[in-house]
């Protein structure tokens, strides 16, 4: 019989190196952006509507960035994460160029490290993907860690090589926003608040929150055509740790981003991916809270500045005290999401 599926590849199958290219190519429409705010609520003004983009500088709305990263995220799981256990962490991701309806994706990614873990029977692979678009331009780069299954536990392990990783994108390198802030209108964006009115060290309770339906996962995770087993196929998750199908972490992302509107509505553009952890699973029927801590700003020039933001997400946890960490610093089995980026923003002035 000859075997024509593709079962993935194991933590065996990866070494530092290696170059994966993905398939497949995913031109991005009108309707992905319509289905995403449909799945996640975002409201974010610059995305929204055309007209607000066009006074911004810009000739239409543009794709979110998160529906950007989800795109290209999504076109490596068959090759990476297909037979992982979870998702990890992000570092060192940046937001190159603005994505538009009618742009078509594509993503490859290089193997930078990988370590068994001493179970032997799971190991954790680093890659660093960029996404480009059709005519070649890189539009995103990340790096992310997963944790994979070996195909045969008694294999060998390999030399473990583990990358170093910047602890954050540094202000200098920051990608500069392709908007201009001249026209861009506090009112109609549903916020008053501009770079100036945010103080490092602020803490901001998102007070809204969002129940996870099953049936909205899996349409999201499909829309990004991520098909990892973890989110999909029940009878497998059957018989695994929980029992059941796991959230993707990227719908944690965009519900928490959603959730941040509410406080930092002018902030709506992610330039850049600090780091990022998926702390604790997300389950369907679970309910997700979220608040956020100013950590860093940085002026980026021509009316625009750039916050850094910790985006804190919990499940059935109201935010209102802030929780993250309990007094041994670890965190609370409530904190599903613990994500530091940067985002652009308009000054008032």
């Amino acid at each position: 019989m000859t075997l024509k599926s593709n079962p993935g590849n194991f933590f065996e199958d990866f070494a530092p190196g290696d170059e994966l290219i993905h398939p497949t190519p995913r031109t991005v429409t009108e309707a992905d952006a319509a289905l995403y705010v449909g799945l996640t609520g975002s409201r974010y003004a610059l995305f929204s509507s055309d007209t607000f983009a066009q006074d911004c500088g810009l000739e239409s709305a543009p794709i979110d960035p998160l529906l950007a990263f989800h795109i290209v995220f999504g076109k490596t799981v068959p090759d990476i994460s297909l037979n992982a256990v979870a998702n990890l962490g992000y570092a060192e991701g940046r937001f190159l160029r603005t994505v538009y309806p009618g742009d078509t994706l594509r993503a490859v990614s290089e193997v930078i490290g990988v370590k068994e873990n001493s179970n032997g029977k799971t190991g954790v692979v680093w890659v660093r993907t960029t996404g480009y678009n059709q005519a070649d331009q890189e539009v995103l780069d990340y790096v992310r860690w997963v944790m994979v299954n070996k195909r045969d536990p008694s294999s060998p392990a390999p030399a473990a090589v583990v990358p170093d990783l910047e602890p954050a994108v540094k202000p200098s390198a920051l990608p500069r926003p392709e908007c201009s802030a001249s026209g861009f209108d506090f009112i109609l964006s549903g916020s008053p608040f501009g770079f100036e009115d945010y103080e490092i060290g602020e803490k901001i309770d998102h007070v809204d929150a969002f129940t996870v339906e099953e049936a909205e996962h899996q349409i999201a995770t499909r829309l990004y055509q991520n098909t990892a087993k973890v989110h999909f196929n029940q009878h497998e998750q059957a018989s695994s740790r929980f029992g059941r199908r796991l959230i993707y972490g990227g719908v944690a992302i965009s519900l928490a981003r959603s959730l941040a509107f509410n406080g930092l509505g002018n902030a709506g553009e992610i330039i850049a991916i600090n780091s990022g952890q998926h702390v604790n699973p997300l389950f369907a029927g679970d309910t997700v809270f979220a608040w956020s801590e100013v950590l860093d700003k940085a002026e980026l020039g021509d009316g625009l500045g750039a916050l850094r933001l910790r985006l804190v997400a919990t499940k059935n946890h109201p935010c209102g005290e802030f929780p993250r960490l309990d007094a041994q610093g670890r965190h609370l089995p409530s904190v599903i999401l613990d994500f530091d980026y940067w985002a652009a923003i308009p000054q008032r002035s």
